[in-house]
């Protein structure tokens, strides 16, 4: 077992396929909503909280930070940030982290989380060089990293612009990841390989695998990147099993602000870690991160008791870009991962190319479409043969509506080399008129949304401004200039 004794060696089949019955017979959920309903206690008891409790909870909290951060400070006096990146902290830098950590949970015990249990034994750094944590809901999860001591983070950028806490992430040596940096990826798997196999002492890394915010009612899809060295990970579960959730931040839901107030003005807040064995990958999860990452996600939903859910931080990003066509943002929910893997898509095409054509045609308030609305889109009949074709591939399910993930799956197809055909650089405008074969009033409808498209160009400009306004004309033209009939 790669030289470690007593750990737990797990095969590389996914134990959700086999030993998650239970948990794969959950309904499908939203893991980006979060609503909290508030009975008449509870509004009556957040209230009076807020005027006896919250005052009081506050000054206690703002001073321990305000100690914990001179600590912070004190700690990283002499020291660059490439002192930081470079070399594990020694001596009584090292030891200070203790003191900081101390002050951090007399912080958050201030804020109400009395009540903590910890289950299992937490690993070595030379038994599992790696923490996963999950699911990550809320800013709260800082809890849980100053009750570990604080091991090395893999934090987006942005937190060097949260006042207070900046100070305290950048003295746990984080990893920082640049999320619109196309090269970020690829830094962070170097740096964490180089961190996981150093001899210099370096403490260890805790990672949320996730990448974003959930609910908690499932595990999304687990970032590969922190598995790319093929180390020992031991997952560690988090759960806040309270009456009243008011610690998820989720992408959908009550801000920050909003649910700081309503967990300061509860009597106590439970919180609960446990620790699950060190999962040791097997020499097929060492050569594919992304098995590993699936089967530690698998281990860890079968311990919380809640389903897989291939979701990610790009479908909130679809889900935002959603809400701002005025569309409901679930329909961004359409497992980007999987579909940019099966067809090589960019995510950012998703947003700005194939989310706003669905929108041109979708229906604002469900976010579906008909075989009529599709039709209007092509400026076609909704009984021509072309446009009736389709839609029907696009229409996978046969259900007759069509959804934002049906169109993605329909159009990835059509631009295929399976059923794309070339385009001859001879075709006009004309040509395809006459084989389009419409009625008269129908003909002058298409014709002049085309010229329309760009007045001055001629023929062949005309059908590339055609293909960039409405991308499914591209195969039509194709088909009907390939085919027999004249």
């Amino acid at each position: 077992m790669n030289g470690i004794s007593g750990l737990r060696h797990r095969t590389a089949v996914p134990v959700s396929k086999n030993d998650m019955k239970d948990c794969s017979s959950h309904p499908p959920v939203n893991p980006f909503v979060h609503n909290i309903d508030l009975g008449p206690y509870d509004k009556i008891k957040v209230y009076i909280l807020t005027v006896v409790l919250l005052p009081l909870r506050l000054i206690a909290v703002f001073a321990c930070l305000f100690i914990a951060y001179l600590l912070a400070c004190i700690g990283t006096i002499g020291l660059s940030q490439e002192d930081l990146i470079d070399k594990p902290m020694k001596g009584w830098r090292r030891e200070l982290r203790t003191v900081i950590c101390w002050f951090m949970c007399k912080m958050f015990f201030n804020m109400g989380f009395y009540r903590v249990t910890i289950k299992g034994i937490r690993a070595t750094e030379r038994e599992a060089p790696i923490l996963a944590l999950a699911p990550h809901s809320s800013f709260s999860d800082a809890f849980p990293v100053v009750l570990l001591t604080a091991p090395s983070l893999v934090v987006k950028q942005e937190v060097q612009d949260v006042p207070f806490f900046a100070k305290l992430i950048n003295y746990t040596q984080p990893v920082y990841v640049w999320r619109e940096d196309p090269d970020s990826r690829q830094n962070t798997i170097k740096e964490i390989k180089r961190r996981t196999t150093s001899p210099d002492g370096w403490q260890q890394i805790l990672i949320f695998p996730e990448g974003t915010c959930s609910n908690r009612k499932g595990l999304i899809t687990f970032k590969p990147g922190a598995f790319y060295p093929g180390v020992p990970v031991q997952p560690v579960c988090i759960r806040y099993p309270n009456r009243l959730d008011t610690l998820s931040w989720t992408w959908q839901g009550p801000g920050a602000l909003e649910l700081l107030w309503l967990t300061m003005t509860q009597f106590y807040t439970y919180c609960e870690l446990e620790f699950l064995p060190v999962y040791v990958p097997t020499e097929e999860e060492k050569c594919n991160p992304k098995l590993f990452a699936s089967n530690v996600r698998d281990v860890m939903a079968k311990a919380l008791q809640v389903p897989v859910i291939d979701y990610s931080y790009e479908d909130c990003r679809l889900m935002s870009k959603a809400k701002k066509l005025s569309l409901p943002p679930s329909i961004g929910l359409i497992e980007v991962q999987n579909i940019r893997e099966e067809f090589g898509l960019d995510a950012r095409v998703l947003e700005t190319d194939f989310l706003e054509k669905f929108a041109k045609f979708a229906d604002q308030s469900t976010g579906l479409a008909d075989a009529k609305q599709f039709a209007k889109y092509l400026h076609l009949p909704v009984d021509h043969p072309k446009a009736m074709e389709l839609f029907d591939i696009n229409d996978s399910d046969r259900s007759g509506t069509l959804n934002f993930k049906k169109y993605v799956r329909g159009r990835c197809t059509l631009m295929s080399g399976s059923i794309k055909n070339s385009i001859g650089t001879n075709v006009s405008w004309d040509v395809v008129k006459q084989r389009l074969k419409l009625s008269p009033e129908n003909l002058e409808t298409i014709d002049s949304f085309v010229v329309n498209l760009k007045s001055d160009a001629n023929e062949n400009d005309v059908l590339d401004h055609l293909y960039a306004a409405v991308p499914e004309w591209s195969w039509i033209v194709s088909d009907l200039c390939n085919s027999s009939s004249p």
